[in-house]
């Protein structure tokens, strides 16, 4: 089963999860997810147990409890979903007008009252 383990400080590493669930029972993973740019922990992380009924005590004891100072969130890890932005990746980002702006009425402009003055004056 595999568990979420949220709120940690910044300074737990892969190992200080897998010591903090192994008293449940046979821990096959523990890792702390990284920022790729940085490196630093983005304060939440994976441990997989074995065993179904270890995993549950695991997470019913571990729950709020502290690592490293600071009382975490664990419960059972969901499927990571797909997300897209807002349910469909161009939704929010389709422009105003198209890209055609062509005056408040919308329209060529060759009809106005500056288009046609007559360069006559005086005659």
């Amino acid at each position: 089963m595999k568990i979420y383990v949220g709120n940690l400080s910044y300074d737990v590493v892969d190992e200080d999860l897998k010591n903090a669930f192994s008293p449940f029972g046979e821990v096959a993973e523990a890792f702390v997810l990284k920022d790729k740019l940085s490196g630093r922990s983005k304060g939440f992380g994976f441990v997989e147990m074995t065993n179904q009924a270890e995993a549950e005590a695991a997470i019913e004891k571990m729950h709020g409890a502290e690592i490293k100072g600071r009382p975490v969130k664990v419960n059972e890890a969901k499927p990571k979903t797909e997300k897209g932005f807002h349910g469909n990746s161009r939704a929010g980002f389709q422009g105003g007008r198209g890209g055609n702006f062509n005056g408040p009425q919308g329209g060529s402009r060759s009809g106005s009252k500056i288009g046609n003055r007559s360069s006559n004056r005086g005659s």
